[in-house]
């Protein structure tokens, strides 16, 4: 029987708004960060130097990636009546919540409580990576169900997230807000997205296409079930195996994606003066702004163009690990930090192609990735190698972060 017609688009669209809902709670923390450390935990607002002050992202860093990899994992090894749904509704009213206790301390005066401010923005930041990495894992195990490219939408999803996040901080800084105003209007914004997401996951079961491929995985776990006589636990090792280069290729992309951004390209200085992107915005746009623009047009490839195929797409992924030299060996400074490997990359127009090239390939490989995943194992364990391959994504990105703390004394 063949399947009906994706009407208007619904089911894309519904998992493109969870793809941009997944990364839009992290992306609105990292784009109000001047909230955090300008405002709220200032010297002028608080009154002293606060002390942790200085290593500011590097906490808020380890306390969102740390339980978002945990947490990841367990969801994949943890059973839960009702399967995904209990675990997609829990998380996103978790983050929810999170959200409306960040937007009242927002608005409270805690310029006599700023270790009260910072620990619990530390806690929300902790409570809200472990629900999203639940979150994340689950809506990839969701959609193995359906073709490949509704993995493609959730991750170009991710991707317009970044792309918004990157443009509304540079309008903030061009026009200089109050940073507590402009804070809550942000977390406003994530949390109207978490509400989109919360309505549009239970409209789902109502759309006639969602519905035909539910039901179709739904025959063949009975199937299963009747032929062994009982519901049998995934062969978690046996699928990790099988699935392995595909696991390995997700991993790898973005761990050199998030080796080199945003730690490395932030530090990347401009090289010529009378190039047309003033010091004032030059990260935000050749950083921040490219990335996440051009990963994003990667990202959407998929839809129309799958090339290389599952079997060899371990080269390109592989050979994605010459833009950590190429960026080194850009114009990469540190503060305290005595440069003595030679800047070899001293145009920025090529840094510009350099970062663009590196963001397309990010986002349409690791796509594709996803993509090639859940068909690498028999159909009934399609849902646990998805979830494993979202899993591999934040562990890939979790090792990325940790190895950028390296680049200093590389260039040193």
């Amino acid at each position: 029987m063949d399947p009906p017609v994706d009407k208007y688009y619904l089911t894309y669209i519904t998992f493109l708004v969870h793809g941009i809902g997944i990364l839009m709670p992290w992306n609105m923390f990292i784009t109000a960060i001047g909230y955090f450390t300008q405002y709220k935990l200032s010297a002028s607002y608080i009154g002293y130097d606060f002390p942790f002050l200085s290593k500011f992202m590097q906490y808020l860093t380890f306390c969102s990636q740390i339980p978002a990899v945990i947490l990841s994992w367990m969801n994949i090894f943890v059973t839960m009546k009702g399967k995904l749904t209990l675990r997609i509704v829990w998380s996103i009213g978790v983050v929810i919540v999170v959200f409306i206790f960040t937007i009242f301390m927002a608005m409270l005066d805690t310029s006599n409580a700023p270790n009260f401010f910072f620990w619990s923005t530390m806690l929300c930041v902790v409570i809200m990576n472990s629900a999203n990495g639940v979150y994340q894992n689950s809506i990839f195990g969701l959609i193995a169900k359906l073709p490949g490219k509704y993995t493609a939408a959730v991750i170009l999803g991710n991707n317009i997230s970044g792309t918004f996040a990157s443009i509304v901080s540079l309008i903030s800084k061009l026009s200089t807000p109050n940073l507590k105003l402009a804070a809550i209007w942000y977390f406003i914004m994530a949390l109207f997205v978490l509400l989109l997401c919360f309505d549009t996951y239970f409209a789902l079961p109502l759309n006639k296409y969602y519905r035909f491929y539910d039901e179709h995985e739904k025959q063949v776990e009975q199937q299963a079930k009747s032929s062994t006589g009982e519901t049998e636990r995934p062969p978690y090792w046996k699928i990790t195996k099988q699935a392995f280069p595909q696991l390995a290729n997700v991993f790898l992309v973005f761990f050199v994606t998030l080796a080199v951004f945003p730690a490395l390209q932030a530090g990347i200085q401009k090289s010529n003066k009378n190039f047309f992107v003033s010091d004032y915005v030059y990260v935000d746009v050749m950083c921040f702004l490219t990335f996440n623009v051009f990963a994003m047009i990667g990202s959407w490839l998929p839809t129309y163009v799958i090339w290389p195929g599952p079997k060899v797409l371990w080269i390109p992924v592989t050979v994605r690990l010459i833009y950590i030299p190429l960026f080194l060996f850009c114009n990469y400074q540190v503060d305290g930090v005595t440069r003595n490997l030679p800047v070899l990359i001293k145009n920025d127009y090529i840094y510009f192609l350099i970062g663009a090239t590196m963001a397309i390939s990010s986002g349409y490989l690791s796509s594709l990735a996803m993509m090639y995943a859940p068909g690498t194992v028999e159909e009934r364990y399609a849902q646990t190698a998805a979830m494993i391959a979202a899993a591999a994504l934040l562990s890939g990105i979790f090792t990325g972060i940790l190895i950028a703390f390296m680049w200093p004394e590389v260039i040193g």
